[in-house]
């Protein structure tokens, strides 16, 4: 057995709701768990024996034709390990919200501020979650495959 089911495996033990990634590249694991788990699962991979202490990246996918609208996805790395963990979470489109990470890794903060700017994720807990790239005035979010191409946003006043 690689050292990737091994691991996935004891998250699955750890995690009974986890389901395993059947898309994920070959060198990497992949995990899929409910936006409930991802607080906890989180903080007990940057313990041993995972030691995750990087969070990589933070995005999101929106899937405009399926029930769960948006999915959020996580990139770890274990740099005593060196190796990789993505996990994948699916949001309901009618409610997109997950707990925030930023009390686990500081990079969370702008990498939530970025996916909450474009596609609308709500992280509960967040200490400053407001717009990163877009304007206070941007209606929408511009990620999303629901936004309108041609929508015009109102203008900024010109300072003197």
């Amino acid at each position: 057995m690689e050292e990737k089911d091994r691991l996935l495996q004891k998250l699955r033990e750890e995690f009974p709701g986890a389901a395993l990634d059947s898309a994920s590249p070959p060198d990497e694991a992949s995990l899929r768990i409910g936006r409930e788990d991802l607080p906890r699962l989180a903080e007990r991979l940057k313990q041993a024996p995972y030691d995750y202490a990087v969070l990589l990246d933070l995005t999101c996918v929106d899937h405009l034709r399926e029930e769960s609208g948006l999915e959020v996805i996580y990139l770890f790395l274990s740099l005593s390990g060196a190796r990789r963990l993505r996990v994948k979470s699916r949001l309901p489109a009618d409610d997109p919200s997950i707990g925030t990470l930023t009390a686990l890794w500081k990079n969370a903060d702008w990498l939530e501020r970025e996916v909450f700017d474009m596609f609308g994720v709500r992280f509960a807990g967040h200490p400053d979650l407001r717009r990163l790239l877009m304007y206070d005035g941007f209606e929408g979010h511009p990620l999303r495959k629901s936004y309108p191409l041609r929508k015009e946003q109102p203008r900024l006043p010109i300072g003197k």
